[in-house]
């Protein structure tokens, strides 16, 4: 197909400082793409990488290790980025509403702004729960938890909502980041633990052994109610907490409520293989704010780190005009639990599974050679 490079330059809009966004900032940093004006917006200049996390949370990894910068990737891309955040979208008139009123132009459009929290499934906790989703708000509530937990009457229980492997992560961190710093007992309890996507059996049995010698108790009730005595389950049974996060119950960006685009059965819009929303090419989106349902997977930040080489080179074969590649999720992808002392959980596949001080080495190597890529 014939190139369009001679044509007027297109404007190539990013809303959205997620994990593939960046790896889209990276690819056009090192190969500039005649034709195609690059335009950024986020709503915080520094993004946070979710893999660090737990660590950063179990104070292995310091603010700053684990959050990638926005401002300087955009420079070394020529993005033209805009702090602000995106409430709405006009796909008829091919343009994004941002919450400062300005209107943005696109000709290309790539979506990759994450999930808001769903507290509205559990009473009470949109008012006595902490979500763990969006990160960035997360790091605030954080800190304002640790201050109080390190008082001499500041909570000693807690509980976490969300037996997935984003709530066992959060379980070991807080074991090991309040459990070193308290004089007196920590009492922590993990609720609705299943049998989380990726994790296999081998690892469940190294899991729960973990949690019981850090003395993580686990209920696999499901949450129905927070009040500020605690956690109640849809059994009955009641779990005493001072404090509750909850690492579950995710919802599309209220933002795309408004658009035509095609969405899947819970508001996330629905994408190709070759990332283009269904029913408008010129719109791409990448990471936990779309589903492939040719291939559905769960929400992780590892299927977004895969999609972004491919979402960068089909932006720039879309502006192009070319054929655009096709991306198939990986059905087994290597899962590394960080358990906050040293040593992780890891495991790939049904049956591969393993521990120890060489697993939190491999997973530490992981995360800072992707950090190291886009500083």
């Amino acid at each position: 197909m014939a190139s369009n490079r001679s044509q007027a330059n297109k404007n190539l809009l990013l809303v959205g400082g997620g994990h593939a966004h960046v790896f889209v900032l990276e690819a056009f940093a090192r190969n500039p793409e005649p034709g195609l004006r690059l335009i950024l917006v986020a709503k915080d200049v520094r993004t946070p990488y979710s893999g660090m996390l737990p660590g950063h949370l179990a104070g292995l990894y310091s603010r700053d290790e684990m959050h990638i910068d926005l401002e300087v990737l955009a420079r070394r891309s020529g993005a033209t980025l805009i702090q602000d955040e995106a409430v709405g979208f006009d796909a008829a008139g091919k343009r994004a509403l941002l919450r400062s009123g300005e209107a943005l132009s696109y000709d290309i459009l790539s979506i990759d702004i994450g999930i808001t929290p769903d507290l509205s499934g559990i009473e009470g906790a949109a008012e006595h729960a902490l979500a763990v989703k969006p990160i960035g708000d997360l790091l605030e509530k954080w800190d304002r938890l640790v201050e109080k937990a390190l008082r001499p009457d500041g909570p000693r229980r807690f509980a976490i909502i969300g037996g997935g492997v984003a709530g066992i992560c959060l379980a070991f961190a807080v074991r090991a980041f309040l459990g070193t710093r308290l004089s007196d007992p920590l009492h922590l309890a993990l609720i609705g633990a299943s049998d989380a996507p990726g994790i296999n059996a081998g690892m469940r049995r190294r899991i729960a052994r973990a949690f019981e010698r850090r003395g993580i108790e686990v209920f696999k009730g499901e949450a129905a109610g927070v009040d500020p005595k605690g956690v109640t389950l849809s059994s009955g049974e009641r779990i005493a907490a001072d404090a509750v996060l909850v690492s579950t119950h995710a919802a599309p960006p209220p933002a795309l409520a408004g658009t035509d685009w095609a969405k899947d059965e819970h508001g996330f819009l629905a994408i190709r293989p070759t990332l283009q929303v269904l029913n408008d090419n010129s719109v791409f989106a990448a990471g936990d704010c779309a589903t492939m349902p040719a291939h559905p997977r769960p929400k992780a930040g590892v299927f977004a780190v895969r999609q972004g080489p491919v979402l960068a080179r089909n932006l720039r074969r879309y502006g192009r005009g070319e054929a655009l590649e096709e991306h198939r999720p990986q059905r087994k992808h290597l899962v590394l639990i960080s358990t906050g002392d040293g040593r992780a959980i890891g495991g790939r596949g049904r049956f591969v599974a393993f521990q120890g001080r060489f697993a939190w080495r491999l997973k530490d190597w992981l995360d800072r050679r992707f950090m190291r890529r886009f500083t």
